[in-house]
Parts: structure tokens; sequence; C-alpha cells
């Protein structure tokens, strides 16, 4: 019997039958259709719609007709929230619609300021001059306003307390899109309607202002706002741009897009574009608004080159000549591996390559390394045994899939606002979250089971996990047989867990990680993200192959909602691992001592490559120490004020013959530098950047380079034929295509089939890219089982009785790692200092009261910051971030490292701390 075929629902469009979506609303419907050029030439004006946020229908100018029939009785609805219906008649314009929306706008401009009424409302707007009240005036036809002007009732004071948000609510027309925005993007709740009837107005926390509220400065409010009545302090003064330029953020991993308003070359704001497939027309307020350090006084704009001890200006010439020759020296004299590079995750995927092959090629060393090494290199190492493949194996949109996360050492409402923004409003409707942190976070507040274990003892904690899905019986047999190996020997490690220990160890009651256990295993889909709390451990790499087994035995790898997914910290640490920027792999993640390997790559670079490992980092330093190592590039990191132990890396730089820093400001690092190179920031150049779900998306140059400064990419192509190799100035599509020639998952890349959103690696030949990875098999076969116990660190071991806290440290939403370009904009006002927190009970025993200066000091150094008394942490843990050089909170962490990967344990230092002088 031959098939059926069942035709699509449609419905009649002003008289136009078209196939509908199911769901879809009757302005979605005349939205898409139109922009297919099927329906509606004319959109239907609204004014409190926003695509972003859920269908409201408070202001009614949507308003269409609707009737089963062409010639049936119709009715008036609100097209932002009505549902289509198949065979439904829509009429978007009639006589009656027409009155009825110009009279609702007229109500709307009967309570707007004098002289802001027809002839325009404010020019501040909400995406780059454009004002949408304004344009639905002229939409509806209005041409007068007949009712009696009054008092304003929303005649208040600006608000201009804050460094980036403004607000002028005399121009608001109570759509609520503001309140929404806060509400339903960034969940933070600050905004409010307060009063009832012609009193009621928008409010800010308490009534407060924007300063003295809770705000983030995210600016979803000012991006949604009709009127300007909530803008920025750019758009409010912004004038009519040249041109907007897409780009990426360069702040961290997540890789939100921006659209750059720009006019004689200067950027004159920024907001999030609403297409962006990453986040969506949001953003937080690094990406939105600091970006003033483009263009800062303390940019360099010169080479600087030491004579007589003191830096000082030279001409590129000259630096590349000192360049070239120091190191043909080194080369010919003391051998290849006297040279090493440090490469950075702030830079484009084609500039890491570059410098690789650069340090490989013309050098002829594996000696080169990223910040990669001191925050995510034990997740690509751990992963890779585990699976065979060290990226997250999901897209940041399985969250909306999702049953349960499982969110481990990290938090994403100040490292990665974007996706924590995404993850609170999943949580906000009842999907249950498991933290595994010792800080008591935002996040972990609204947590089902929060495991606020002691830093340092996540092995013992996951193997509890383990041990109680196991014992239990919660495991995914079909899964483990059919697509894993190593089970067996795992099983019986992980049942004869002596957990009454592991419990002591960890602090967190054993029925409490029962519980979380079986709900993760239990959950039809668990979807896992970490971050730095579980790498920067002496034991981050086994950590992350224990995370890999709890995904495994419950079988949450391969499919929507699921998976295990880093967090990367930079915007660019995928982007660097994957074009080679490591010591042991090449390009693609390459065995750089497997001859086939090596024989791809001289072919590939037409020189022969080294076929030993190199130095990682913390390597390179103690062979600087030993006079081994005598020259050292360094590209866009401050590893002076970042890496732990700063007196030892400073010390070690110092041992150097010739140390070279291309950077953007003269940072800590450029300060000991023999050569210091001027850069370009993002907005400066173009290339890609690869976020933490594997997306490579365009980075779009939007203003000239400071002049004076170049782009990394061409200083080391640059310095590349003065060393006699012969390499093609820098573009980003060429250098793209030589990427796209030896790196496997990059095969299909093409600038100019990227795209707005760009891909996921894989990228396969025919353009087609990957959202899961491990789908069918792992990228090593079968994924691999791994058992570890407990070690103990050794700086805690090394201290006990003399150091009794344990310092941890991380970032905050305001600044940026090292803080190098966030602490020249205003979030340096918002944030002026590192802050220690510490524990009610701590703080009493040592007589520390909220504000006091405190002295804090560890095994290698002593810094003095300001104390905040919170219980956000346990007794005996103490935490604070390394944002300000002033501070240089480095100066008492622990080089202990990750035995695999040798990642810094900066999350477990043994310190002391007692009050100091001043307040």
């Amino acid at each position: 019997m031959a098939s059926l075929l069942v035709s699509e629902p449609t419905a009649l469009l002003d008289g136009v039958a078209l196939p509908f979506v199911e769901g879809e609303t009757l302005l979605e419907f005349a939205e898409r259709t139109g922009a297919e050029g099927k329906g509606p030439a004319d959109a239907i004006p609204t004014l409190c719609y926003d695509a972003r946020l859920k269908p409201y229908g408070s202001c009614r100018v949507c308003s269409v007709e609707v009737a089963a029939s062409a010639e049936g009785p119709r009715r008036v609805v609100a097209a932002c929230h009505t549902p289509v219906t198949e065979n439904m008649h829509i009429f978007t314009t009639s006589e009656r619609v027409d009155r009825l929306r110009r009279n609702i706008v007229e109500l709307v401009l009967s309570d707007y300021p004098d002289g802001e009424t027809l002839d325009g409302p404010s020019k501040a707007s909400s995406s780059h001059g454009y004002n949408e009240l304004q344009e639905v005036v002229a939409q509806v036809g209005l041409t007068e306003v007949r009712y009696r002007a009054g008092k304003n009732h929303l005649d208040q004071p600006k608000d201009e307390s804050h460094p980036y948000m403004l607000s002028d609510l005399s121009k608001c027309i109570m759509c609520y899109r503001c309140v929404r925005a806060c509400d339903e993007i960034q969940g933070e709740f600050v905004l409010a309607a307060h009063g009832r009837g012609m009193e009621s107005r928008i409010i800010k926390g308490a009534d407060q202002s924007f300063a003295d509220s809770d705000c983030v400065a995210c600016g979803a409010c000012s991006q949604t706002c009709p009127t300007g009545a909530i803008s920025d302090v750019f758009r409010a003064a912004q004038v009519e741009p040249e041109k907007t330029v897409r780009t990426i953020c360069s702040y961290c991993g997540v890789g939100c897009n921006l659209d750059v308003a720009v006019a004689d070359n200067q950027i004159l704001s920024i907001v999030a574009p609403e297409t962006a497939a990453v986040n969506y027309g949001h953003t937080c307020l690094k990406g939105r608004y600091a970006f003033g350090f483009y263009n800062h006084p303390d940019r360099l704009s010169s080479p600087l080159i030491r004579r007589n001890g003191q830096l000082e200006e030279a001409t590129w010439d000259e630096a590349y000549d000192l360049i070239a020759e120091k190191l043909k020296g080194l080369v010919t004299q003391q051998g290849p591996d006297s040279v090493a590079g440090i490469s950075s995750a702030r830079c484009t995927n084609e500039e890491n390559y570059l410098m690789q092959k650069f340090i490989r090629a013309v050098v002829g060393t594996n000696n080169i390394d990223c910040c990669a090494r001191v925050c995510h290199a034990p997740t690509a190492y751990g992963m890779q045994q585990a699976f065979g493949t060290g990226a997250a194996t999901n897209s940041i949109d399985d969250i909306a899939e999702a049953d349960l996360f499982l969110l481990i050492g990290a938090n994403p409402r100040t490292g990665h606002p974007v996706t924590g923004a995404k993850l609170k409003q999943a949580v906000m409707q009842g999907k249950t979250l498991i933290v595994i942190d010792p800080m008591e976070n935002e996040l972990a507040k609204m947590a089902t089971y929060h495991l606020q274990l002691r830093p340092g003892t996540n092995v013992a904690l996951l193997n509890m996990m383990a041990h109680f899905i196991i014992i239990e019986n919660a495991v995914d047999h079909d899964f483990i047989q059919s697509r894993c190996e190593g089970y067996e020997e795992f099983e019986k490690q992980i049942r004869d867990l002596d957990v009454t220990a592991m419990e002591c160890l960890t602090g967190v009651d054993r029925a409490l990680v029962q519980a979380a256990a079986l709900a993760y295993a239990a959950s039809p889909r668990a979807m896992e993200f970490h971050g730095l709390g579980v790498t920067e451990h002496s034991q981050g790499s086994q950590t992350v192959m224990l995370i890999a087994n709890l995904a495994m035995m419950t079988g949450n790898i391969g499919r929507p909602g699921v998976g295990m997914n880093p967090l990367r910290g930079q915007n660019n640490v995928q982007g660097a691992a994957d074009m080679g920027v490591q010591p042991h792999q090449g390009a693609g993640y390459l065995d750089v001592t497997d001859p086939e390997n090596q024989r791809r790559y001289t072919e590939h670079y037409g020189r022969p490559v080294p076929a030993h490992v190199g130095y990682k980092i913390p390597e390179m330093f103690e062979a600087a120490k030993r006079g081994d190592l005598k020259a050292l590039w360094i590209m866009g990191e401050d590893v002076a004020q970042t890496d732990p132990n700063a007196e030892h890396v400073r010390e070690s730089l110092e041992c150097l013959e010739l140390l070279v820093v291309q950077d953007i400001f003269l940072s800590e690092t450029a300060k000991l530098a023999d050569v210091v190179l001027p850069a370009t920031s993002f907005l400066e150049k173009s290339g890609t950047f690869t976020n933490s779900e594997r997306r490579v998306q365009r980075v779009n140059q939007v203003v000239d380079p400071l002049p004076g400064t170049k782009s990394d990419g061409q200083i080391i192509i640059d310095i590349m034929n003065r060393m006699g190799y012969a390499q093609p100035d820098y573009t980003p599509d060429g250098v793209l295509q030589e990427i796209a020639a030896i790196v496997p998952f990059f095969r299909g890349a093409k600038w100019e089939e990227l795209g707005d959103n760009g891909k996921q690696w894989p990228i396969v030949e025919d353009g087609s890219d990957t959202q899961i990875l491990h789908q069918e098999s792992f990228q090593r076969g079968k994924g691999r089982f791994h058992h570890f116990d407990f070690e103990e660190s050794a700086e805690v071991v090394a201290n006990l009785g003399k150091f009794p806290f344990i310092l941890t440290t991380g970032r905050n939403l305001e600044h940026y790692n090292c803080g190098t370009m966030t602490r020249r904009t205003p979030n340096g006002q918002l944030v002026s200092e590192d802050i220690l927190l510490i524990h009610p009970v701590d703080a009493k025993a040592k007589a520390i009261g909220e504000g006091d200066f405190v002295r804090l000091v560890s095994d290698r150094g002593n810094v003095r910051l300001r104390a905040q008394v919170t219980t956000s942490i346990k007794p005996r843990t103490l935490y604070t971030t390394f944002h300000f050089p002033e501070f240089m909170v480095n100066r008492v962490t622990s080089d202990v490292t990750d035995k695999e990967s040798l990642c810094p344990e900066f999350k477990v230092t043994a310190v002391d701390v007692e009050k100091a002088n001043g307040r």
C-alpha cells in the first residue's frame, strides 16, 4: 500500500496560505515568513516584545485580527503571545487594527517628556543609535497627540551613579522589558516595578541607584530598552556609527559575539547580536563595556630595547636585528634547546599556530608552551587518556536539554557569565544542580546538593561518588560493556574504598555525597561542567579522569544534554592547544616523538622538526636557573604576575641572556625584558578564536592598529623571515588554510565559510561541523576507566603545624586574570583591589574585623590584603584573587604541580594570616 503524503499545517497570513511551525506565535510566524519573502513586507509593530524574552502582551501594539474563515467574524488578539492554529486567518492590518495601534501609541506619548514626542524621542537607544519608540510612531502613522499633556509622572532625577549604567526614567513607557531581561536573561532580579496605576515606576534594588544596587552591569536592560530610559555611558553619548563590525570577545572561554559600532576609527559602543549562536544577544560587563583599554595612554606604541639597564624606544628594524642575531648565535653555539617560547590564549588560532611553527621549524626545538599549562592542561591530558580527545563533548546549547548539572570547581556566574546565566535560568526552572566546590558561591546556594569539600580533596570525593553508584547498582552496564574498557579493575578498587576515611578527608557528609551521586546516576541526562578548581591541583589530571569515569559509568556521553564540558578560562585556551602550543604535541595534537608525525610536520613546514619533547613552562623556569635555557620569547602572557611563586619566576627570567616580550602594555613581565614588541589588541586584527565548545569563530578587525604597533602574527612572520624562513605576510584566511592542511579536525575550515556563528570542530572536508563528540565511539576506540587513590598535596604535608590555613584562589566578575586590560577601564573603579575572604570563626580567633588589613604569609613570601569576613567559605580556608600587581598574591602561592601536566596547584597553598596595621 502506498504511503500517504501528509501535508504541512498551514495558516492564512493576509490571505496567503503558508506553513507554520508548531508552537509558533502569530508574531513569530509573520516575522519568519516575512524574512523568507513569503509573508507581509511590513512588520507588525511591537513595543513590549523582545524575541529573547517570554511573550508578555502588555502594550498590545502588536494587535492583529484573526478569524476562522476569510469572511467570518474577526477578533483582535496580541500577536506576540497568540499561537498559530491550522487554517487560522490572520489579518496584520485593517482599519480597526490600525486605529487601535495609533490610539495605544498616542496614549504612550501623552505621558512622554515634552519635546520628545512626534519629532523623535531621545536618541539614547536599544541598539547603536536606533530608537524603537520613534520607529513605532512612524510605523503606525501617528501624526498628532490629541490628549492634554500633563506633568510627566516619571519625572525624576537621572541616575548617573554607576561607571557604566545610566537611567532617565522620565522616558520610561513601562513596557517591563528591562525587568524581564534582568530576570529572564541575566537572572539578577535587580529591577522591578514599584507602585500602582499611574504611580508605577521601575526601581533598582530597594529603590536605590545603580551603584548602590546589586546590578552586575551586564547591560541586558540597556540593550532591550526601546526608549533609552535605561542606557549606558557609551550609547547615551553616541553619534551615528559609520559601521558596525561583528567580532568575538577576548575575555573568557564563552566566546561571545559582539557588534561593535565605529566612527572615525573610534569604538562608540558594543552590543550583543541577538542572532549569535553562542550568546543570543547577551554578554557580561567585560565584553560589553570594558573595551577602553584598546586606546589607553598606557598602550605600547614603539619597540623597546634594554640599554644600560633601561628600556628605551627603538625602531622595529633595530629590535628585529637584535633578536635575530642573538637567536641565531644561541642556536649555533648552544643548540636550539637553549631557546623557548610561550604563546598566548589571548591571541588568535593563526597567531598561536605561527608561534609554534616559528619555534619548531625555524628555531628547531619543541620548547613551546602556553598558559593552558597553568589552567586546563590537566583537562586536555585527562580527557585524552579517557576519551582520546581533550575537548568539550557537547555544546552549551545542550543546557536546555539536560535534566541535571554537575558543576565542579567552577563559578561560571563570575568566570563565564553568559554560561553561568544559562545555568542559573535552568536551575530556576527546576533542574537539579550538584555543586562540588569549597566556596558557597551564588550557584552553590541554589544547588540541590552542595558538596563543600576541603580544597585539594576532589579525588577523595569523586571516588566516594563512584563507590555509591556502584554499590547501589546505578551504573549503565550496557554502555560500559559496549563502549568502555578497564571497568572491572576500576570497580574492584572502588568497592574497597574506605568511605569513612574519605568522609573525614573531604569534610563532606557521606549521606550527602551518596544522595548527589545517585541523583547524577539516575538522571536521564546529566551534564558536567568543571573549571580550574578541578585542574589546578597536584591530582588535577587524575581528577579529570575520575570525572570521565562518572560520565562513562552512567552513560552520560555522546547524547544531547550530557557530557563532560570544561569551562576554559581564557578566550582561546582551547584554540592554543589545538594549534600545537605545547611541548609534547604539535598542531592537531600529533605526538612529536612519533616518526610518522615527524614526517608529516617536516613535509608540511619544509624543515626538519625536533623529535624529543620540549620544556613545559615550569621546566623552562628551572632550565633558566640552571643555565640551560638562554632565551625566552613570550607572546601576550604576564608570567611574572600570573604564575605561582612569583619570586622564583622573576629570578628565573633574570637568569636569561635574552627575554623578548610582545604585549599591548608594559606588563610585569615586560618590565624585565631585554626587548619589548608592541602588539595589537583583538579589536585591531583578524583571525579566529575557538571557544569552550570547540566553536571556531571569526575575529574581525574593528579599528586600525594603534600607530607603531603590529599584530602578533605579523611580528612572528617578520622574525621568521629575518631568520631565513620564507613566510608570507599575515592574512587570516591564508594562515587558516595552512592550518587546515595539517590539523585533522580543521580540514574543512575555511575563512569565508565560517560565517557569523562559526563551526564546531571536527570540521570535515565538506564544511559540516560537529555539535556532539563520541556519539558512536570514542576517539581512542573505547573509553578507558582509571582508578587513583587520594594523595594529600605535598604543599599541605610539608607545612603541617606551620601554616594552618589553606588558601585557594579564583577570579571575580569585573576582572580578567591579571587584569592587564580591565584595570585600564572603569572596571577598575568597580573592584580596585584583591580581597581576602575569611570565615567568622577564624576572623574572631585572629582578632580580624571586616575591612582590616591582614598579612598573608606562606613559605615563599607574604602579601598585605584587606579582609572580608564571610560564611561563604569554611573555617581554615581562605580565598582571594590575583588581579592586581600592587598586591602580587602569587608571591605566596605554591609551585607544587600536577604530576602529569605540571599545571601549578593554585588552589592549595598552606598559609597563615594575621592582622596588619591600618584599615
